[in-house]
């Protein structure tokens, strides 16, 4: 039975190697002490694995580098955000390769499946294994490459039933990755013409959906200004049979907020001007401000006690990276909100130590706001009545909604209802 190490137990890595170990002799690695004794007992903060199949998963979890040695195949999930400038950040992926140049021997096989741009595999990965390990790289040890397509919170898509896409330094390492992702997901696999072919292929999945949003976004700020609301342009749009239903909000995360920039880079080191690509970043991080002007217009000087419904990045995931809630909440600070927030999902120590955040515990109880804002489309939130929603909002208020959850609700009194 072949041994496989999981480098980085994540939203990508945790998932990968829960499915791989139902098949082969896996070991997950990841750097986070408290991490991995919150998965020997059972808890997966980021929901994404339960209890029951962590208590019986065949999976053996450690953040001893001695208990990687002597794997024939390392898989690095490890994430690749970027810096403050919006540069690649490849220091996560640059640690973990000098982590495993210290244990991988003749013949290992290390896989990549962080979101980079085209050569970081080949080009910066293999020469620092290889400057580590003091092993030639493509005769000692050998590189393969196979994007991750986790979607936080997809009950569906899971990595056991999306395609994998694969590709190896050789075409034995790629017949040997179709062999082992193959055995996990039914063979549901596509190989790639090489390595950097399965690198740009990643880095344009992630891009194109920011460019689709973008458009969206700069038609909602467009229609809003004329009284239109994009939802209503969007169902009549979407009776077309090629119409692409994308919809517009706040867009952060680890993926389309970020991935965009990777290819930005490579673009701009070859002495590309990326226009298309940075004009879809600049519209979607513009969002916040246009939002937070659009709801200031709104508001009465002395009534701007707002309650915010949802902070992380994206809907019915405990996610908080890169959430661009906490970029609104700036801009809604600097035209004079006092705001409370609330997050069913979110850890409020992380809440806490992240963002300085303290979160409302409970919707009970609390004194009528005079706007309240749904920002993140959690399905609790969805599920809110008209009564809860007058309960929470002032005679006068404002009920505003980002994502059209309570479009149809009828609000009595001088409430009024905002959506894009």
């Amino acid at each position: 039975m072949k041994k496989i190490c999981v480098i980085g137990l994540g939203y990508v890595g945790l998932p990968l190697a829960v499915a791989l170990s139902k098949h082969y002799s896996v070991v997950g690695f990841d750097i986070n002490q408290e991490r991995i004794q919150e998965l020997q007992r059972g808890y997966d903060r980021t929901a994404e694995i339960d209890k029951s199949t962590l208590k019986t998963t065949a999976l053996h979890v450690t953040h001893n580098v001695e208990e990687i040695e002597k794997q024939e195949i390392y898989i690095v999930t490890v994430p690749t955000p970027i810096t403050k400038d919006n540069k690649p950040d490849l220091t996560p992926l640059e640690k973990a390769c000098e982590t495993l140049g210290k244990v991988i021997q003749k013949d290992s096989i290390i896989v990549f499946e962080s979101t980079v741009y085209p050569g970081v595999t080949e080009d910066i990965c293999g020469p620092l294994l290889a400057k580590t390990s003091g092993l030639t790289q493509g005769k000692d040890f050998f590189l393969g490459y196979s994007p991750e397509r986790i979607n936080p919170g997809d009950k569906v898509h899971t990595v056991d039933k999306i395609t994998k896409v694969v590709a190896g330094e050789t075409p034995s390492v790629t017949e040997l990755l179709v062999e082992i992702y193959g055995t996990m997901n039914n063979n549901n696999i596509f190989q790639a013409a090489s390595i950097k072919t399965a690198e740009a292929a990643k880095v344009i999945e992630n891009a194109q959906r920011d460019i689709n949003i973008a458009f969206i976004n700069e038609a909602a700020s467009i229609f809003n200004k004329v009284g239109v609301s994009i939802y209503d342009v969007l169902e009549a749009a979407k009776t077309k049979w090629n119409f692409l239903p994308f919809e517009p909000g706040l867009v952060g995360g680890h993926c389309i907020g970020v991935d965009p920039y990777y290819l930005a880079h490579l673009s701009k080191e070859i002495g590309h001007e990326p226009e298309v690509i940075l004009s879809g970043r600049e519209t979607n991080e513009s969002m916040p401000a246009f939002i937070a002007e659009r709801l200031a217009g709104i508001a009465s000087e002395n009534k701007k006690r707002l309650l915010i419904l949802g902070l992380t990045f994206k809907e019915n995931v405990p996610d908080l990276r890169n959430t661009k809630v906490v970029d609104l909440m700036d801009k809604l600070k600097k035209q004079g909100f006092d705001i409370s927030v609330h997050d069913p999902y979110a850890d409020p120590e992380e809440a806490r130590k992240f963002y300085g955040l303290e979160l409302l515990t409970s919707l009970d109880g609390l004194e009528p706001y005079d706007m309240i804002l749904g920002a993140v489309p959690h399905k609790e939130y969805r599920a809110l009545s008209q009564d809860q929603l007058q309960r929470l909002t002032t005679d006068q208020g404002c009920v505003a909604d980002l994502k059209a959850m309570w479009r149809n609700l009828t609000l009595e009194g001088q409430r009024q209802y905002w959506s894009l």
